[in-house]
């Protein structure tokens, strides 16, 4: 997850709203209401702490270790995705190292979907398709198992936070050169920009709750 260093002070991730954002046309089709607030998001809100100046000064880090330690409020979360995705014929769930890890699999399973890791370089043994995106910092790379997904199959990218979505768009890249039709991301946290329909690489992104300052 390379998200979390570009979550500045004072570089628009405030807001606070603890209203789930439906970010795409699609949740119109499904007969959800864009903005509509569910009575779990407050306990999901309130479970994640920020923390300023992590890993470095000027960062805002949204902590996700308490959500975790609350296994009520961790079922929400995922129950939450689960909800959206069940019955729209996801084929694999693409989770991004290393916190995309957590929620992936949880719902890969529920939605009885496959979970395909998105990893840093040189952690997967075999062949692999490479993705290098620019961060603020530096460049990185995301890689996947060539063979992991079929040409034309509906997959969802998970991760815990969105800012700048220049990972998100990194795996989008990554998944398309391998024939796959990425329908979302799906992201815990993201900052308030994106309640707008926002979109990445035309990729619509959902999120659960804005990132608070």
């Amino acid at each position: 997850m390379g998200e979390q260093e570009n979550n500045k002070i004072g570089g628009g991730g405030g807001g606070g709203g603890n209203n789930a954002m439906a970010v795409d046309e699609a949740a119109s089709a499904k007969g959800k209401s864009v903005g509509a607030a569910d009575p779990r998001l407050q306990g999901i809100s309130d479970a994640i702490r920020v923390v300023p100046h992590f890993p470095k000064p000027g960062i805002m880090f949204n902590d996700i270790t308490e959500l975790l330690l609350r296994p009520g409020v961790f079922k929400d979360a995922v129950d939450m995705f689960v909800e959206r995705y069940r019955g729209m014929g996801i084929a694999a769930v693409a989770g991004i190292e290393a916190r995309g890890f957590i929620f992936g699999p949880a719902i890969a399973l529920a939605i009885g979907a496959k979970f395909i890791p998105l990893r840093k370089p040189k952690k997967l043994p075999g062949e692999v398709f490479s993705e290098s995106y620019v961060l603020e910092y530096g460049m990185d790379c995301l890689e996947m198992h060539v063979g992991a997904i079929e040409p034309g199959e509906h997959v969802v990218v998970v991760d815990d936070l969105v800012a700048t979505g220049g990972t998100l768009s990194a795996a989008i890249r990554l998944l398309e050169r391998a024939g796959a039709n990425v329908v979302e991301c799906a992201c815990l946290i993201g900052l308030p920009k994106f309640k707008d329909f926002y979109k990445l690489n035309g990729k619509p992104v959902y999120i659960l709750v804005e990132s608070r300052k």
